[in-house]
């Protein structure tokens, strides 16, 4: 849909989406959308206080955002904890705060960062409605490590608990009977640089499929409906509905929206897609 996604998340049925998945311009970092991180918050919730209302009780809202340094006032030079203070106040807004995931990029742009190494992670925070959120953690387990014969072994181990001197230690005696490994909280995507490729290039801010796709698996239902209030070229709704969700995105730009149209019709990929690896 082309419009303001404040105009439109009013008009979606209360308790109607299972998954809130976007990534919403950063403060102070794109011309078409200059937000000063001093009044990022007070920008950001009436959407969130929208999407909470159109939110199933089993329903999530995962939000990927980077904080940045401020270029002016008393901060400057410093980290802006507009993050921090958005973070907060969904919370208190009655969002469930269940977890923190890092986005890490191995192959993070280079540039000027002054007495500071180039940015490498950005934050994606999972939030809930109720206290009963769907998550789907075989969804998104990865291979184990082990050889088969090791498998094997430790599935016939009853006795898996090994304690060290300090006495801590783990159960392993049923970890391999969930067909993979839990991936952790950190994420490693590779960005993807397709700025000259296919219909997704044409927005500056383009978000890898993979890190979508997470998400998307985990955190929403086979059946179940994903909405992208700032969709941008469409990466979330693309990916979602190749995974069997339906799927809509907002956009304010209409450019973008003639993009992301595009790019359902064709389904477009990334020319190499990088491989999703987790730390285990």
């Amino acid at each position: 849909m082309w419009g303001d996604a404040v105009d439109w998340l009013v008009c979606l049925p209360a308790g109607s989406v299972d998954l809130f998945f976007t990534s919403p311009p950063y403060a102070d970092a794109r011309r078409y959308s200059a937000i000063h991180p001093d009044r990022y918050v007070e920008w950001f919730l009436p959407f969130a206080k929208a999407m909470l209302q159109a939110t199933r009780e089993s329903g999530s809202f995962v939000l990927n955002i980077k904080n940045r340094v401020a270029a002016a006032g008393h901060l400057r030079g410093q980290r802006h904890p507009y993050v921090y203070e958005l973070v907060l106040e969904l919370q208190r807004m009655g969002w469930r705060w269940l977890e923190t995931y890092i986005w890490s990029k191995p192959n993070a742009i280079p540039g000027r960062f002054g007495p500071r190494t180039k940015d490498s992670f950005e934050y994606v925070y999972h939030f809930a409605k109720g206290v009963r959120p769907f998550f789907d953690l075989d969804a998104v387990r990865v291979p184990y490590r082990s050889s088969e014969q090791e498998i094997a072994r430790r599935q016939r181990d009853r006795n898996g608990r090994r304690n060290t001197e300090a006495g801590f230690g783990r159960d392993r005696s049923a970890t391999y009977d969930k067909g993979g490994a839990d991936p952790g909280n950190v994420i490693e995507v590779p960005q993807a640089y397709n700025q000259h490729w296919g219909p997704a290039g044409q927005h500056t801010a383009v978000m890898p499929e993979g890190l979508a796709e997470f998400f998307v698996r985990a955190a929403c239902p086979c059946d179940g409906l994903v909405v992208d209030p700032f969709a941008g070229s469409g990466t979330t709704v693309v990916v979602a509905r190749r995974h069997g969700r339906r799927a809509g995105g907002i956009e304010l730009h209409r450019e973008y929206v003639e993009v992301c149209t595009q790019r359902i019709q064709s389904d477009q990929c990334e020319p190499e897609p990088g491989e999703l690896r987790l730390a285990v």
